[in-house]
């Protein structure tokens, strides 16, 4: 899918979102182990990591791509839009802005509201939306690319019915009630 025409409405999140062209996103593990080095990974690949937590998955990168490609084909089907485009606008969606951290003042434990970096509200926003896929295909008939490729055309509407999204105002919500 093109790479030109992907827009990115989030100013935080631009950096964060390596959207270059390559020819396969399988970087080889070369930028693991240093800080800070995943926000030079493909965004796609990122995805696909992501996708191989856990459960059938593990260490299966080549389904986990597959996964990925023929999910991305379905929602340039559904949707008549780039998927590329349909996946930076589901993380923009499904990113929160605040969190809850836990302070704590002598013996109490506090909640209090914190702003979240960039960069995990990015990290956040495609752990979200590859749960919401893989709880929505486990103990089901529909298959993970269908329901990877409906969480994306969720999140990227702003759905409250997509996992991601859900999460995310919930999140919200109870930051809101910490402050």
């Amino acid at each position: 899918y093109s790479f030109e025409g992907i827009v990115v409405h989030d100013p935080g999140l631009m950096p964060y979102l390596y959207l270059h062209p390559i020819y396969a996103p399988h970087t080889e593990g070369k930028l693991c182990g240093k800080p800070f080095m995943k926000s030079h990974m493909h965004l796609v690949e990122r995805l696909a990591n992501r996708l191989m937590k856990g459960g059938k998955f593990t260490g299966k990168k080549s389904k986990a791509l597959r996964t990925v490609r023929l999910a991305f084909d379905q929602v340039a089907e559904r949707e008549k839009k780039n998927p590329l485009q349909q996946l930076v606008d589901a993380i923009e969606n499904a990113a929160p802005k605040e969190e809850v951290t836990r302070l704590q003042f002598g013996g109490i434990s506090v909640p209090r509201a914190v702003d979240a970096s960039p960069a995990r509200r990015l990290n956040v926003a495609i752990r979200n939306i590859s749960q919401g896929a893989i709880q929505a295909s486990r103990k089901s008939t529909k298959s993970i690319e269908t329901c990877l490729a409906n969480e994306i055309i969720l999140a990227a509407k702003g759905d409250q019915a997509s996992f991601a999204v859900a999460r995310k105002e919930e999140v919200e919500r109870v930051a809101q009630s910490a402050r």
